[in-house]
């Protein structure tokens, strides 16, 4: 018995220099702020009280003990603020973060450590970056705000309820994960939109085509090759553009893999990794040769998560998963070959994501699931080529040929040797 109450007093010990350390944390930040009514040890002590109330709550079978101590700090520091007012800090995010911290106090005795201490950081941090955040939301546009509404609608409302079951010819069509690739794809396409619109112009070409490439390679070749097209002294740069926002490709096919695949990645990767490195040999050539002045136009790249753009990619995944498992059942290999090649032109991530689906199904072996993902990069390259001989012409078109034929070449050699 001495034994097992020593144990169970560690544990209660653990517990409350948990809570210690998330009070310290949160108050800590407060502290900064000379307006704030509530500081380093008020938050501490703040924290350590949640964690008392829970055990006293829970030793006295009270929930009531726990609801109580919750009602007196909410009074405690709004009466705080109500007996010396200051227009500069009203106090609600202080009375808020208060709150919380006696929260996470609480569930630390219930056995939620790492939980609370996750929420007590990514609180923390709310609480210290107010000036970026505030920022942030300036600079975005109502209809930047409309389209993140929107993805968190795909997301969070659409997907929980859609079906995740096998339907139709060859049990091809999953709702649940058809609308999971469009999540996927919007995500990472509205990370470099929001990124393209706060940092675009400050940081020059480079971060111009990473960031482009993100939100939409194709958008982004044909924005500089028009550019380029109009301004012949933003050739150079347009070429460094268009060749980055490609070799974003790799980097997105890559993150996709690892998401939806990972098991896949040490035989795709080399194939990914040999575009890259050569078509940057060819990007840091044409960087070298740029004039001192480096500026350039910001593309007006439309936002991703349109739901018109979601659901065109969404019908599109869905038709391509459907011809796959429908040539992949008539002509083996050679089927997802040709639907490869043929929606690669268009969109190489609908392909990606719809090889990667058969493997992990058993429908495709790693060996045709990465030769499939390697022709749609490669007939995507080819039309971009097309793209920028169309619009950007024959000097803008000719620049370009070296790096996307490298990108190009890079992974089919590797395709080919490894």
């Amino acid at each position: 018995m001495d034994a097992l109450a020593q144990d169970t007093a560690l544990n209660g010990l653990a517990a409350f220099v948990t809570s210690l350390a998330l009070g310290l944390l949160m108050g800590l930040e407060r502290e900064r702020s000379p307006a704030a009514k509530a500081g380093l040890r008020t938050f501490t002590l703040v924290s350590l009280l949640g964690t008392l109330t829970a055990m006293i709550a829970q030793k006295a079978d009270s929930p009531l003990v726990l609801a109580a101590g919750f009602v007196v700090v909410g009074l405690f520091i709004t009466a705080a603020y109500l007996r010396n007012p200051d227009d500069a800090d009203p106090g609600t995010t202080t009375v808020a973060a208060l709150l919380v911290c006696y929260g996470l106090g609480a569930i630390i005795w219930y056995g939620y450590s790492t939980l609370a201490v996750m929420i007590g950081i990514v609180s923390t941090v709310l609480l210290y970056f107010k000036p970026e955040l505030r920022g942030l939301s300036q600079s975005l546009s109502r209809r930047d705000i409309l389209s993140i509404l929107q993805f968190a609608v795909l997301s969070f409302i659409i997907l929980p309820i859609l079906p995740d079951e096998e339907f139709g010819p060859y049990s091809a069509l999953n709702p649940h994960q058809i609308w999971l690739m469009v999540v996927l794809i919007s995500g990472l396409s509205l990370a470099g939109y929001v990124s393209l619109k706060l940092a675009g112009q400050r940081y020059g070409a480079p971060l111009l085509g990473i960031l482009g490439g993100m939100a939409s390679s194709t958008a982004t070749t044909l924005i500089y090759a028009r550019h380029g097209r109009v301004n012949e002294s933003l050739g150079q740069m347009a070429v460094i553009v268009i060749l980055l926002a490609n070799l974003v490709v790799q980097i997105r096919l890559s993150m996709v893999s690892a998401a939806i695949c990972p098991s896949i990645l040490p035989s795709l990767l080399p194939v990914l990794a040999s575009g890259m490195v050569t078509g940057l040999a060819v990007a840091a050539y044409w960087w070298k040769k740029l004039p001192a002045s480096r500026d350039i136009p910001l593309p007006e790249i439309k936002n991703p998560t349109e739901l018109r753009t979601s659901i065109g990619f969404g019908l599109l995944y869905a038709v391509v998963l459907f011809c796959a498992a429908w040539l992949q059942d008539y002509a083996g290999s050679k089927g997802i070959y040709t639907v490869a090649l043929v929606s690669g032109i268009t969109d190489v991530d609908a392909i990606t994501l719809t090889s990667l689906r058969l493997f992990n199904t058993g429908r495709l072996a790693v060996d045709d699931t990465v030769t499939a993902i390697t022709l749609a990069l490669i007939a995507n390259l080819a039309f971009k080529l097309s793209v920028v001989f169309f619009v950007g012409g024959k000097q803008l078109g000719y620049r370009c040929t070296a790096g996307l034929l490298a990108i190009g070449a890079g992974s089919g050699l590797a395709l080919f040797f490894l």
